[in-house]
């Protein structure tokens, strides 16, 4: 079986992805193995967010188009959040805005459409799915709209932002790697010569699933951290400082 060159280069990035985003969160905010981790994901997800668009249209998959626009938006709003000087906006922002506001109403109007529609969804995915993302991409729109009108982000402010939009656009890659309509890991690991029933054993679809949401789960422990230990607690000028640390 071949594979188009797109398509390996598609995954590849997306397990560097994986692997350099896991880093990033495992290491100190801030340090410098936590900044260079960090380049690395945010260089491979947009690539893969980007063969992610690319396939979807080449195979006419809405639902794949859809998720890789909004993660390419994640990962680098994410990105711009960390990079830009306290209350730095510009036309980039009001461009960016559209993209959660329109994906999110043809995100609901499918989920709409799947539960008057009978029998199962043609593309697998349930129309709670499309529900669940639809409120995310209208909240990261409510989250651009309060930033530009309130003229930035200061301070302290700007690591939630940062830290949500990562974490979420890693989810929607870890959700896709290992709750796919096929089991990647296994067709992974078989595609090197490894064998399949090992590894059939050692990923569960209980072990899938951990994997799956656990940077939803790490994106809770970071946000009550920030928000109610005060991890991040200090004057204006270092928060900001130690924020653009992050992608500097």
């Amino acid at each position: 079986m071949t594979y188009s060159p797109v398509l390996v280069f598609h995954a590849s990035c997306g397990v560097l992805g994986l692997l350099s985003g896991a880093a990033a969160l495992s290491f100190h905010k801030g340090s410098r193995w936590h900044v260079l981790t960090g380049k690395v994901f945010v260089a491979s997800m947009l690539v893969m967010a980007a063969g992610a668009v690319y396939l979807g249209a080449t195979k006419h998959q809405p639902g794949n188009i859809s998720g890789g626009i909004f993660t390419f938006y994640l990962i680098l709003t994410a990105w711009l959040t960390a990079r830009r000087a306290d209350g730095d906006t510009g036309k980039l922002d009001w461009a960016a805005l559209l993209i959660p506001l329109v994906l999110g109403t043809l995100t609901w109007f499918s989920g709409v459409e799947k539960m008057r529609t009978p029998g199962p969804p043609k593309d697998g995915v349930p129309a709670g799915m499309n529900f669940f993302m639809g409120c995310v991409m209208v909240l990261a729109a409510a989250g651009d709209i309060r930033m530009l009108v309130g003229g930035g982000i200061l301070g302290a402010k700007r690591i939630p932002r940062h830290l949500w939009r990562m974490c979420f656009g890693l989810f929607i890659a870890t959700g896709s790697f290992f709750l796919g309509p096929a089991n990647r890991p296994v067709r992974l690991f078989a595609a090197v010569g490894l064998r399949q029933q090992i590894f059939r054993t050692l990923f569960r679809q209980e072990v899938l699933l951990f994997l799956a949401v656990l940077p939803l789960l790490l994106l809770i422990f970071w946000l009550v951290r920030v928000r109610f230990v005060n991890a991040y607690q200090r004057d204006p000028a270092s928060s900001s400082g130690d924020v653009r640390s992050l992608s500097s």
